[in-house]
């Protein structure tokens, strides 16, 4: 009983600190200038300062890409370093995340990448009709239940939402280490006749990959590779 009491109390303060830090860097986040925290009536009431102006925001006239679902922002940031003549956008609606690839941002003075806490169904509300020249979503959730098809982020409804916010050659790509999820990509994409410009079930194994895909690695991708876990990746248009 006395060891039981022990571990709850460690476990108590285990999930304090978590909240703790978790304050933190909600309040860190809304002194970053890199960081956008729309409200959902915001963006439903078509308020969004941003939409259609992004570039304004950089400052610039350079193409916009995003990755949604950006977790801790390590790829949004790794495209940055690498692309100085693209913008950048990581979007999660959990800001304790990317708050990592914010600071991380700001500490490199990389001024080609921000970050919105946001939900992805309401991206149309944040983007303006082709806006956006490239879409990276990098290991999202694969939903393999049937009841969560709705929230696979490459069903039918999304890639209608990215099709709006992209211009006419805009790219997406998809990286993942569900052999599901890809399986799944692949056969909707096919089945819509959308155009799959590069595909690969094992994109280590492939000496020919894009340097992007394979120099670029997520916090969880690296214990992926460490377990020698297979890692696909497709490249594709909306049509």
């Amino acid at each position: 009983m006395i060891v039981f009491q022990q571990y709850s109390y460690q476990t108590l303060e285990k999930n304090n600190l978590g909240s703790k830090n978790k304050l933190k860097r909600f309040r860190e986040n809304e002194t970053f200038a890199n960081v956008i925290q729309p409200s959902r009536e915001e963006l439903l009431q078509n308020n969004f300062k941003w939409k259609g102006k992004w570039k304004e925001f950089f400052n610039n006239d350079l193409p916009i890409v995003l990755e949604l679902g950006c977790g801790k922002g390590e790829y949004s940031v790794g495209l940055a370093r690498r692309y100085p003549d693209k913008n950048f956008v990581g979007i999660d609606i959990k800001g304790a995340r990317f708050w990592r690839g914010a600071k991380t941002a700001l500490e490199e003075n990389l001024n080609n990448v921000g970050f919105v806490r946001m939900q992805i169904e309401l991206l149309e509300y944040a983007f303006a009709e082709n806006e956006v020249s490239e879409i990276w979503i990098t290991f999202p959730d694969p939903q393999i239940k049937y009841k969560r098809t709705k929230h696979r982020m490459t069903n039918t409804d999304f890639l209608e939402s990215y099709k709006k916010v992209l211009k006419p050659e805009g790219i997406v790509h998809l990286k993942t280490d569900s052999e599901f999820m890809h399986g799944y990509t692949l056969g909707l994409l096919h089945g819509a006749g959308h155009e799959i410009l590069y595909a690969h079930h094992d994109i280590y194994s492939n000496q020919e990959a894009p340097e992007e895909v394979v120099s670029i690695h997520t916090f969880y991708e690296k214990q992926y590779l460490e377990k020698q876990k297979r890692i696909t990746y497709i490249k594709f248009k909306i049509n």
